[in-house]
């Protein structure tokens, strides 16, 4: 939550109680020491995102030099401008992709002189894509359970549908929008995000079995 929306509600008398994960912290703590030290500060994931919006906020109340890339095309049009600041520090979303930071950090060597980058990818979301790839390498059709609004699940799928046929789900029913390409499947491999609950993905393996 963004400092100034946590002083607010303390001043109408709310009790706050921080249960920001530590992960996410982590983030705002690397932006917050980037802008105190004078780097233009880039934070890598979705502006509508409240983590992003809140890694901005804690940012911004050292510096105004602070910057949301939302995607590679973003960055490739903006690099002119972003240029012309001789120190930049990344930082990204916890749910980002590990490749959007990696095509990130070939454009910004190419042409800052001082970059000082952050990994801050949460460790669980990294290996969690990881292995869901190695799944999608074995299946013909990967399954990804989770909710449409959650960053970590829509790039869970994004990743594996460049590997092989992906549907995303958020229950059970949704697998009967499938029927044909569930039934012509011969191997399927179910993922799901960090925040799908344990009996949504065993409700969603247990529909699967009855095709």
């Amino acid at each position: 939550m963004p400092p100034l929306k946590i002083k607010e509600m303390q001043d109408k008398g709310y009790e706050v109680v921080d249960l920001t994960c530590l992960d996410v912290k982590k983030v705002q703590q690397k932006a917050v020491e980037l802008a105190k030290y004078g780097y233009y500060v880039l934070i890598l994931g979705k502006p509508e995102h409240p983590e992003v919006i809140a890694i901005e906020a804690n940012a911004k109340m050292y510096s105004d030099k602070v910057q949301v890339i939302p995607d590679i095309e973003y960055l490739k049009k903006n690099i002119d401008s972003i240029k012309t600041n001789k120190k930049i520090g990344v930082v990204i979303q916890t749910t980002q992709k590990i490749e959007f930071l990696k095509d990130v950090c070939d454009i910004l060597v190419q042409n800052i002189l001082e970059v000082k980058i952050y990994n801050t990818i949460c460790k669980s979301t990294a290996m969690r894509q990881s292995e869901a790839k190695k799944l999608a390498e074995e299946s013909d059709l990967m399954v990804v359970a989770g909710s449409r609004k959650s960053a970590n699940t829509t790039h869970l799928a994004e990743i594996l549908s460049s590997i092989t046929k992906t549907i995303h789900i958020e229950t059970k029913e949704d697998l009967y929008n499938y029927k044909e390409i569930i039934k012509n499947a011969n191997n399927i491999g179910v993922a799901a995000g960090a925040s799908t609950p344990d009996n949504i993905i065993n409700d969603v393996i247990n529909e699967l079995k009855k095709f």
